[in-house]
C-alpha cells in the first residue's frame, strides 16, 4: 500500500520507526547475498526507503524532510539498515552526508541549488553523491589538482573528467564533482551535476565495480564527457589553497569538524553494524551446532564462551564511542578532526577484528557462501578504505603526541 506524503515524512524520533527498520532490514537481509552475488545494484531497496521516507531523513522540516535528523537518529537509521545489507546502508550514508553538508547555515550552496536537491529527496528520493577519487589524482585528501575539468562557456559550463569508486552511480540523481577549471589559475571545487538518474547526456558508467566487498553499491568508475551544467552549478570554488586546512577560515574550520563528525560516526556505525550481524550469525551457530564428538553445543565451550565476550566487549567499546561522539556532534561540540581519525581507526579495527573472531570460531561454516558470515567480514573490511585511512590517522596523533 502506497504511503502518503506526510507518512513519507515519518519523523526520524517517532515510535513506529523502530518497526520499520526492523521490517527493512530484515528484507534487505534477504536479498543481499544474492545481490552480492552477481554484484547487482538493489535498487527496490531505495524505493522502499524512499515510500518510508528515510532518503529524506536529514533534509530539514523547512524544505519537506524528515525534519533534519539528528546525528544519533541518522546513526539509528543507518545501523539497523546495514544490518540487513551494508551496500544499501553506504549509499545511503552518502547521501545523508551531502544533505548535511547542504543544510549548514553557513553552507556555500546557493539557496535555489539547495532547495533543487532537497525538493528532489523528498518527492523523489534522489540519492546524491560526491565523485572526487580520479585513476590518476587518487584520493583528493592525499592532495593534488584534479584532472576533472569545468570549462566556462556562455551559457553555463562543461564538465569532463573520470571518477572512481562512484558509490551508488546507478541509481544517483545528482554528482557533487570534484573539478577545477581552465582557468590561467585554476580554481578547485565542486560542481554539481545531473547524474545517470536524471537521464542526462554525457554521463557515462563503466560498469567495472568487480570489489571483494560491498559488491552491491554500485561503486563503479564514471564518465563525464563534455556535461553542460547552468552558471549556478558551480556549487563553491575557490584557489587551491583555500581548500588547505592552513588557508581555512573559522566557520569552514568548524564546518569541517562537523562533518567528518558526521561521516566517522556513520561509516563507523555501517561497519559496527555488519560486524554486529557477523555475530549474531555466530551465536546463533554456536548454539545449533552441536558435534556428535561434543554431545552439546558449541556454545557450552568455555573457550567458545570467552571469544564470543572478547566480540562483545569490542563492540560494546563501539557503542560508546560512537555514542558519544554523535551526542557531543548533536549538542554543538564535535569532536576534534584528530579525535574522529582516532574513533575512525578504533571502531574499524573493533569491528574487523569481531569478524575474524567469528570466522576463527565457524570454521569452514563461517567461510561458505552458503552462509552470509564471510559476506560480512568482506563488507567490513572495506572500512579502512574510507578517508582518513589509518596511515594518516596515526602519523597526524603520533606528531602530536611527540609535539614534533
Amino acid at each position: 500500500m502506497s504511503l502518503t506524503s506526510a507518512q513519507r515524512r515519518l519523523p526520524a524520533s517517532d515510535a513506529r520507526l523502530g518497526e520499520v527498520l526492523s521490517a527493512l532490514s530484515a528484507r534487505f537481509a534477504g536479498d543481499a547475498g544474492a545481490h552480492d552475488a552477481a554484484a547487482s545494484f538493489p535498487h527496490d531497496n531505495f524505493a522502499q526507503l524512499h515510500e518510508h521516507g528515510l532518503i529524506a531523513q536529514v533534509v530539514p522540516r523547512a524544505h519537506g524532510g524528515g525534519g533534519g535528523a539528528s546525528l544519533a537518529q541518522a546513526r539509528r537509521i543507518v545501523a539497523a539498515l546495514a544490518g540487513g545489507d551494508a551496500a544499501t546502508a553506504l549509499v545511503l550514508t552518502m547521501t545523508y552526508l551531502q544533505h548535511r553538508a547542504i543544510a549548514r547555515a553557513d553552507s556555500h550552496w546557493p539557496a535555489a541549488l539547495r532547495e533543487q536537491v532537497f525538493a528532489s529527496a523528498v518527492q523523489e528520493g534522489a540519492l546524491i553523491n560526491s565523485l572526487r577519487v580520479e585513476p590518476q589524482l587518487g584520493s583528493p585528501a592525499r592532495g593534488g589538482l584534479p584532472a576533472t575539468v569545468a570549462t566556462r562557456v556562455a551559457d553555463g559550463w562543461r564538465v569532463s573528467g573520470r571518477k572512481l569508486y562512484s558509490t551508488g552511480i546507478p541509481a544517483l540523481r545528482w554528482l557533487a564533482v570534484w573539478a577545477r577549471t581552465d582557468e590561467p589559475q585554476p580554481r578547485v571545487g565542486v560542481f554539481l551535476v545531473p547524474g545517470p538518474a536524471s537521464g542526462i547526456a554525457g554521463v557515462r558508467i563503466v560498469e567495472n565495480w568487480n570489489h571483494l566487498g560491498l559488491r552491491a553499491s554500485g561503486s563503479h568508475e564514471t564518465v563525464l564527457d563534455n556535461v553542460w551544467i547552468p552558471p549556478d552549478h558551480a556549487v563553491d570554488i575557490r584557489a587551491p589553497s583555500a581548500w588547505a586546512p592552513a588557508g581555512a577560515s573559522q566557520a569552514d574550520a568548524d564546518a569541517n569538524a562537523d562533518q567528518q563528525a558526521w561521516m566517522v560516526v556513520l561509516l563507523g556505525s555501517l561497519y559496527d553494524a555488519v560486524a554486529r550481524a557477523a555475530s549474531n550469525w555466530l551465536n546463533d551457530f554456536v548454539r545449533e551446532r552441536a558435534p556428535g564428538s561434543l554431545g552439546a553445543p558449541l556454545a557450552t565451550l568455555p573457550r567458545v564462551q570467552e571469544a564470543v565476550g572478547e566480540i562483545a566487549a569490542l563492540l560494546r567499546v563501539n557503542q560508546v564511542l560512537l555514542d558519544d561522539a554523535a551526542a557531543r556532534t548533536d549538542a554543538g561540540d564535535p569532536p576534534a578532526s584528530a579525535d574522529s581519525g582516532l574513533l575512525k581507526f578504533t571502531v574499524t579495527g573493533n569491528a574487523i577484528r569481531a569478524a575474524e573472531l567469528a570466522l576463527q570460531l565457524s570454521g569452514n561454516h563461517g567461510l561458505s557462501r552458503n552462509h552470509p558470515l564471510e559476506r560480512h567480514y568482506r563488507d567490513v573490511l572495506c572500512s579502512r578504505i574510507h578517508t582518513p585511512q589509518n596511515d594518516s590517522i596515526l602519523l597526524a596523533a603520533g606528531r602530536a603526541q611527540l609535539g614534533v
